[in-house]
């Protein structure tokens, strides 16, 4: 079996079993949810910093599934294209991928179904350098053990609507099993460091890449408007894996959900603020949104 071993397990999150369950525990008990929660949940959109900086905000979504729903069957995972330049959207197709939580199984027959449906390719090598998928794959062994997944990376385009919309309508169809869309997306990557710098430097340019940059991005999320959510990340840079978030805007209007629900909304300028008692020149944003 083709088993996909992790590439930063011990960077982004805890390489070893024990101190890796310890933070999930920590990032769940910080994620305190005090909107109300829809009867059921087809998706969510999390971010994929290291677990210190957007931990928490991750965490949200997968406890959210779990207080609504006991037992999932497969999350499929839209992951951002960092270092992927292909067009079409990249199935893991086979085998599993391996975490300090052991090895999480990959749901084949879903994936043959994305496949056949010619909106998505079998690519498992152009997922061996991305980690946008890899980080939730802990908290999904941890709160759903008998869950498999289906990881699909997902460059920004038309492409990644149309295989959103494929997977929600299989899944639509699918009356035996629940499954869940996730989908990887940092916000605006602002500072000297990113080259991103449009209103200057200092607290002020900061607090306008959270409220007006990042709240672009996550207004249209929630109006589950992919097209739009594509186009602001083009043109404002505020999303790195807009791809992954509209595929999973467009699976989750074909499950018949109408509306987004913004669960949280922060920086890694906030979180160093509040953890660490320092600031930062620069901020990445994160959101936890349901649907």
């Amino acid at each position: 079996m083709e088993t996909r071993k992790p590439i930063v397990a011990g960077q982004f999150y805890p390489g070893q079993r024990d101190s890796c369950i310890d933070e999930i525990n920590e990032c769940l008990d910080a994620a305190t949810i005090t909107q109300q929660l829809p009867d059921t949940i087809a998706a969510g959109i999390v971010p994929h910093a290291g677990w210190t900086f957007s931990g928490a905000v991750a965490a949200m979504v997968f406890a959210a599934v779990k207080e609504r729903h006991e037992q999932v069957d497969t999350f499929v995972i839209f992951g951002a294209a960092h270092g992927y330049y292909g067009s079409m959207p990249a199935v893991y197709d086979k085998g599993a991928w391996a975490t300090p939580l052991g090895d999480a199984a990959i749901d084949a027959e879903l994936a043959a179904a994305v496949i056949e449906s010619g909106t998505a390719v079998s690519d498992p090598a152009a997922h061996a350098g991305e980690h946008s998928m890899e980080v939730q794959v802990p908290f999904i062994q941890y709160l759903f053990p008998n869950a498999k997944i289906l990881p699909i990376l997902t460059p920004p385009g038309e492409r990644s609507i149309r295989v959103g919309e494929i997977v929600g309508s299989i899944i639509a169809g699918d009356d035996e099993r629940k499954i869940v869309c996730i989908g990887s997306t940092d916000l605006t990557h602002y500072g000297p460091r990113y080259g991103f710098t449009p209103m200057g430097t200092g607290k002020k340019a900061l607090r306008w890449a959270m409220e007006v940059n990042d709240r672009k991005f996550i207004d249209y999320a929630v109006k589950m408007q992919p097209e739009k959510m594509l186009e602001t990340a083009a043109a404002n840079l505020n999303a790195c894996g807009p791809g992954a978030a509209a595929a999973v805007a467009a699976a989750a209007k074909q499950l018949g959900k109408t509306e987004g629900i913004l669960l949280a909304h922060t920086n890694s300028n906030e979180v160093l603020r509040k953890k660490m008692g320092t600031e930062s020149a620069e901020a990445v944003g994160y959101a936890a949104i349901i649907f």
